[in-house]
């Protein structure tokens, strides 16, 4: 004989219903039928008697809609001829509900007791239902109301089941009864007196499984929503997959830890007998579910699920008065015993000076009050301190049978939380190592969860969430980089890059599954209006691991905002040279914030676009080298300017040029008057140990005064054309002595310089072609022959590919 219990989503709908009849019917053994209530009428059944209760009349419209919901689905399973009756039948029980209802609103007052009875209809009016129609099928289906067969004694206020009384009637009818379906209420059952109790949460599972117990049953099936108990909550992490096998002991420990599918008094009536427990897709019954017995599972398998518990509270008792005094934590758990308070996680210092629990955040008001009044002696006189709670906290648990046969596993779950900044309150494990539970704050329960799956599940495949702020030439080759890339970064590195939010300077998109890279210009265009605050606002609120700000613009104003960024464990990525060429104390600053929170900051491209500038210096000074002195042409728009520019040309149409095919800033002046060239020697400088300011940096200008003073672009260009004769000149005095025009930049003996030269031959800066750049680093491993790094420095794909790149050195961190 088979108990096959269906949850409130599986009795949600007549279509729900008749998917369930389609499943009954497979199955050739006799069959225990558990049913819960509609789905969401036993919520609606408790806000009633609270409404009647406060003597508010609006739970009249509750009422309503719940007789409504229940005779629409007699219309919709039933055949008209077969109607009647249970239409009659249905609403009579609905008039003794509503009588109910109507007193406690007289007497505003809702017993315990009243209560119970109330919301008992649930039950009581599905099962009804779904036996009849069931019949009306050809089924020899029966209908038995639990409250005759499950018997239960209220101790200390606590409604217990007689398991022997309860095992007899069971044994009784079930072993009588001739019928293939018996359709029984969950949830619900009888006092000794005769008055009707309810199992409280998860009370329909109870049921079951009292059943399954009572009568030896082959095995009890928990159809619900899902396939199955998952290796995380599929809700909060995408990735999460079913558990094909799992012990009795395991499943314990995952409901146990808020893992919804099975309540953990479930397990307890069938775990004696040995019975088997498989749950079930009530929408997928062809899926394979979990099965769940005594037996270990497969060998190798350490972690087997990774669960949390939600709304929790810490309250911690301690003082030097708790030190070496017998009964103190007596006294503690008594206390909250009696006023019925679960405590869900213990730790207890060695030292005796301080107890720290976990109990729901729906307590903590009650428990603070009693525990202080308990030790009201002790605190008066500053032996024990009041207790004060630390609330919005969540605990999280790695859950398996064999952890305890693993070393390291708890370092690898402390270390992955780490290096994603998710801090850890309390710690504890239980002597049998079947979990490994910790407290963190409920705001980052969902990183945790991801961080965790993917270290514990998810073959070392790393996720990495982009936030990328600008998609102008730069932005717009990065994302189509990251789309062309997307499947050889996941085979072949173990990447999976999802970007999740988009802004431009007019709109931004976000969307929490990742953006499609094929259309995203549609998706942004439809997007809600630019803010750089909500953007970080919204970044922030997600929360995901492996987050990572993409900045692309050259804005003083996004740059500005990188400090929110790194504070709060986001990484910054960026091609905008302003932040690190800012005042130092700025610069320095958000270094030390991607140290203390463990967020990488990374510019490679401020130097250099896609060329290992950066990178290589700091590989120098890592490896105890020193620099003494960096020469380089760092500017691939005055590169490439000065390449093109010759007697038979003019400055002005060679810059418009570099301009309309990206190799300058929107600004050209920012290019040409030495700025940006500046901003990256500065760069290099800081990088290799120097504390410098943009201002210590000699320029030499080639730009005559009203060119620097253009106030914008069209000013700037008149200027370079009413100064052409200059340009000329400059050109004409390097040519006669065959030299070329090269804008350099230099550092040595603590200060920088740079300015327009004129590079004769043989010199490595000579035959610099097009946008190139070059860098001759020399250092005391490098003294006379110095390293040089030479490359394209210019243009939107390299500098794209060179953003990429360090997003990929954050995935590999």
């Amino acid at each position: 004989m088979k108990v096959l219990k269906f949850g409130g989503s599986s009795v949600a709908s007549p279509e729900n219903i008749i998917k369930i009849k389609d499943i009954i019917s497979r199955y050739d053994d006799r069959t225990i039928i558990v049913v819960s209530a509609f789905g969401g009428v036993t919520d609606d059944l408790i806000a009633a008697g609270k409404l009647a209760e406060n003597q508010d009349d609006s739970y009249k419209k509750i009422l309503e809609k719940i007789e409504i919901r229940h005779l629409a689905a007699i219309k919709a399973l039933l055949p008209i001829e077969e109607q009647s009756k249970v239409l009659s039948s249905v609403k009579k029980e609905l008039n003794v509900l509503e009588t109910l209802l109507d007193g406690a609103f007289s007497i505003g007052e809702l017993t315990h007791k009243l209560s119970d009875k109330i919301v008992s209809y649930g039950e009581l009016l599905s099962s009804f239902i779904i036996s009849e129609y069931l019949i009306s099928q050809g089924i020899n289906c029966a209908y038995k109301d639990s409250r005759d067969l499950i018997i239960t004694t209220n101790r200390n206020d606590r409604i217990t089941v007689n398991t022997e009384k309860t095992t007899a009637n069971c044994r009784a009818y079930f072993g009588d009864s001739t019928h293939e379906v018996i359709v029984c209420p969950g949830f619900i059952s009888k006092s000794e007196n005769g008055d009707a109790t309810t199992l409280g949460r998860g009370g329909s599972d109870y049921t079951a499984a009292l059943y399954a117990a009572a009568i030896d049953a082959e095995i009890l099936e928990i159809w619900t929503d899902v396939s199955g108990m998952y290796t995380a909550n599929p809700k909060m992490v995408k990735q999460a997959k079913p558990i094909a096998h799992i012990s009795y002991e395991e499943a314990m420990e995952l409901s146990h830890f808020g893992a919804k599918v099975l309540y953990p008094p479930t397990i307890q009536p069938v775990l004696s007998k040995g019975i088997s427990i498989r749950i079930k897709n009530t929408f997928l019954p062809e899926a394979e579910g979990t099965l769940i017995t005594k037996s270990k599972n497969e060998k190798g398998k350490t972690v087997r699920g990774i669960s949390h518990i939600s709304n929790m509270a810490l309250l911690s008792l301690e003082g030097p008065g708790m030190v070496g005094i017998p009964g103190i934590s007596k006294q503690f758990f008594e206390v909250l015993s009696q006023a019925n308070i679960s405590v869900v996680l213990i730790t207890q210092a060695s030292s005796e000076h301080s107890i720290c629990i976990g109990i729901s955040a729906d307590d903590v008001s009650k428990a603070v009050a009693i525990v202080n009044e308990a030790f009201a002696f002790q605190i008066e006189r500053g032996r024990i301190k009041p207790v004060i709670p630390e609330t919005n906290l969540a605990i999280v648990a790695l859950v398996g049978d064999n952890m305890k046969n693993h070393q390291g596993l708890s370092g690898k779950m402390f270390s992955t939380l780490g290096r994603n900044n998710v801090n850890i309150r309390v710690i504890a494990q239980g002597a049998s190592e079947k979990n490994i539970s910790c407290v963190i704050e409920g705001k980052d329960v969902k990183k945790a969860l991801n961080a965790l799956h993917e270290e514990f599940f998810e073959e070392n495949i790393k996720q990495l969430n982009l936030f990328v702020m600008g998609v102008g030439n730069v932005g717009a080759k990065f994302l189509n980089q990251v789309r062309q890339q997307k499947k050889y970064l996941k085979e072949n590195l173990k990447l999976n890059i999802r970007v999740i939010g988009i802004s431009n300077s007019r709109t931004m998109v976000f969307n929490e599954n990742g953006i499609s890279l094929k259309n995203w210009e549609t998706e942004l265009a439809n997007g809600e209006q630019a803010n750089k605050s909500t953007f970080f606002d919204t970044v922030n609120t997600f929360n995901y691991r492996n987050s990572i700000f993409v900045d692309n613009t050259a804005s003083n104003e996004i740059a500005s905002t990188y400090d929110m960024y790194l504070g709060n464990s986001i990484s910054v990525v960026t091609c905008n040279k302003i932040a690190c060429s800012s005042e130092y104390e700025n610069y320095n600053h958000l270094k030390e914030l991607a140290r203390t929170y463990n967020a990488p900051f990374l510019f490679e491209t401020n130097v250099g676009a896609g060329l290992p500038i950066i990178d290589t210096l700091k590989h120098l000074i890592v490896s105890g080298d020193k620099i003494q002195k960096i020469q380089a042409v760092l500017s691939g728009s005055l590169n490439f300017v000065f390449n093109n520019f010759n007697d038979t040309t003019t400055l002005h149409d060679i810059v418009k040029q570099a301009q309309e095919e990206g190799y300058t800033e929107p600004d050209p002046k920012i290019d040409l008057s030495g700025i940006d060239v500046m901003r990256k020697i500065l760069i290099l400088a800081r990088e290799s140990g120097y504390r410098l300011e943009i201002s210590d940096i000699m320029n030499e200008s080639f730009l005559p005064k009203e060119s620097l003073n253009a106030d914008n672009n069209e000013d700037f260009f008149t200027s370079l054309k009413k100064h052409e004769a200059d340009f000329q000149k400059m050109y004409n005095e390097a040519a006669t002595k065959g030299a070329k025009l090269k804008y350099v930049a230099q550092f040595e003996d603590g200060k920088a310089s740079v300015g327009l030269q004129q590079i004769p031959k043989g010199h490595d800066f000579y035959n610099l072609e097009g946008s190139d750049n070059i860098v001759l680093f020399y250092t005391e491993r490098y003294p006379d022959q110095p390293m040089i790094i030479k490359g394209a420095g210019a243009g939107a794909d390299v500098t794209a590919s060179g953003i990429f790149a360090d997003i990929i050195r954050i995935g590999n961190f």
